[in-house]
């Protein structure tokens, strides 16, 4: 890992996380919505996801990391869920991008920090 990508891939992790978070809230909420507020719902929770799996995307070129195809993986499984109309099981691939992704950002800060940048 290079200081470059370093940066990027930690900076990219924390956006990437907290874009994980909320659709994850989204997610769970899904069940306690009338059935004509689901529609929308999921509508915006697959929308969101997407921008993710473009931002890990992005992030493989980037600022290369193996747990980003993981991670990406992750957010695939998640949309396979939202697109089968089954929401809530979406929550567990999510948290596992989340996982993933702070693996990531965890590293890149210690490589950082290793090098005396932080």
């Amino acid at each position: 890992m290079q200081t470059k990508e370093a940066i990027t891939a930690f900076a990219q992790s924390e956006k990437i996380k907290s874009s994980i978070i909320w659709a994850s809230q989204v997610a769970d909420m899904f069940a306690g919505l009338s059935e004509s507020e689901k529609q929308g719902a999921q509508k915006i929770v697959g929308a969101i996801i997407r921008m993710i799996g473009h931002e890990i995307h992005l992030c493989k070129k980037s600022a290369p990391h193996e747990l980003w195809t993981d991670a990406e993986k992750s957010v695939d499984l998640a949309l396979v869920m939202i697109d089968s109309h089954v929401v809530q099981e979406s929550v567990y691939h999510l948290t596992q991008a989340l996982t993933k992704v702070t693996s990531i950002g965890h590293q890149s800060l210690t490589y950082l920090k290793d090098h005396g940048l932080m």
